[in-house]
């Protein structure tokens, strides 16, 4: 076997770990080793935090469903940290600002300021972290506090569940992603600790809160926050937090790649996270889930060059070439086709999204090299549908 050969057989065998090796992992893990925790019908005191920047067109819906939950009113208050906004959020804000809600108008600065300042201002025992254009469903709070009643438990990550309006290929393929990500979650959860929380909906203990560096994701850095502290992180399936599936294509890429670029750069805020003498298996679950899976576009690159050159070794390798143009050639057909009925199918849209996500983690990739830091921009977002949030006719979309 030559140099080619084990180069090329070393891509596949990271390509299948990352994608399969270490989800069929996590899956019998969450069979086998089983942690239960306590939880219970609690209602301590929350603080439900959104770091706001231009979000005129969706706070009033999101403070509406936050005011409406099913949380008893005195143990729920709202503080809206709005981030140097110009577009009328203080002032749709500040027509609710009372005894539950409290608005910061912060200058221009960043969102982990504006976070950092809005734990200062929380009065809850519970801190709760949302975006602004998550709706929740009505029992959210009360089911992201239940695992709170065990004192071993520091932070809970929420469900984040797409809704199903008009979408393009990318939605479709984003949606599919999230549904197989919220059942490694219900694994891990089961085991030990989910890898981290999504910024939709996840709460942490008020004392556990650690400030935000610049240049990170913060959902990640204060989730993980609370392992680094040696409490566990959990999943609560019921803890429902509604958003709408992806937008413009050319805008979503963009996204990946400031979300990648700025976990990545969080994972290494985080290194000591991957020190298994310290955290055991969360450090390899923090390999594979954050560093590994955002850098398999590299041996998917490695696969691809070789396999034309290793044609002559054998089936294998030629019907590796044949796969990956077909899979790439179905990948770019959903590109052409993404605003038609049939781009929408999954079997293009899979594909499409697949590789625009590995597209926009090579750019991710080559940004931290570089050393270039994401630390602030503007929104950009699909908008939920206006009677969606917080009904309870809305489909719950779980996976177990």
């Amino acid at each position: 076997m030559n140099v080619l050969e084990i180069l090329f057989w070393l891509a596949v065998l990271l390509i299948a770990y990352s994608y399969a090796g270490f989800p069929a992992l996590t899956l019998l893990r969450g069979v086998l080793m089983r942690r239960p925790y306590q939880t219970g019908d609690i209602t301590p005191s929350v603080t439900l935090i959104i770091a706001a920047h231009n979000e005129a067109d969706v706070i009033e819906a999101k403070l509406q469903n936050v005011l409406s939950l099913d949380y008893p009113a005195d143990c729920l208050n709202v503080v809206i940290a709005s981030d140097g906004s110009t577009d009328g959020t203080n002032e749709i804000v500040q027509r609710y600002v009372g005894e539950r809600v409290t608005l910061l108008a912060l200058p221009r600065q960043g969102k982990a300021p504006a976070l950092d300042a809005a734990v200062k201002a929380a009065t809850g025992d519970i801190l709760v972290f949302s975006d602004a254009n998550s709706m929740y469903a009505p029992q959210a709070i009360r089911e992201i506090v239940r695992p709170f009643a065990d004192p071993s438990v520091g932070g809970v990550a929420g469900n984040q569940v797409y809704l199903d309006p008009e979408r393009g290929t990318g939605g479709d393929g984003e949606k599919t992603y999230w549904n197989f990500d919220r059942l490694l979650k219900e694994f891990q959860s089961r085991a030990g600790n989910v890898t981290s929380a999504t910024g939709a909906i996840y709460a942490i203990r008020r004392e556990l809160y650690q400030p935000v560096i610049g240049g990170v994701t913060d959902d990640f850095y204060i989730s993980t926050g609370v392992i680094a502290q040696h409490r566990r992180l959990v999943f609560s399936a019921d803890a429902i937090a509604y958003e709408a599936v992806a937008g413009e294509t050319g805008k979503e890429f963009n996204r990946k790649v400031r979300i990648t670029t700025r976990g990545l750069q969080a994972v290494l805020s985080r290194r000591e996270l991957l020190n298994p003498f310290q955290h055991g298996f969360y450090s390899l679950q923090l390999l594979s889930h954050k560093v590994l899976r955002r850098l398999a576009v590299l041996p998917l690159i490695v696969v691809f060059v070789l396999s034309p050159l290793l044609w002559a070794k054998g089936w294998l390798c030629r019907l590796a070439l044949l796969g990956q143009l077909a899979f790439y050639g179905l990948a770019a057909l959903g590109a052409l086709l993404e605003n038609t009925r049939l781009g929408q199918k999954k079997p293009l849209a899979i594909p499409y999204y697949f590789c625009m996500v590995n597209a926009a983690c090579l750019v991710a990739a080559a940004n931290i090299v570089r050393g270039r830091r994401i630390e602030r921009w503007d929104t950009e977002r699909s908008l939920p549908a206006a009677e969606t949030p917080g009904t309870p006719a809305m489909p719950t979309d779980r996976t177990i």
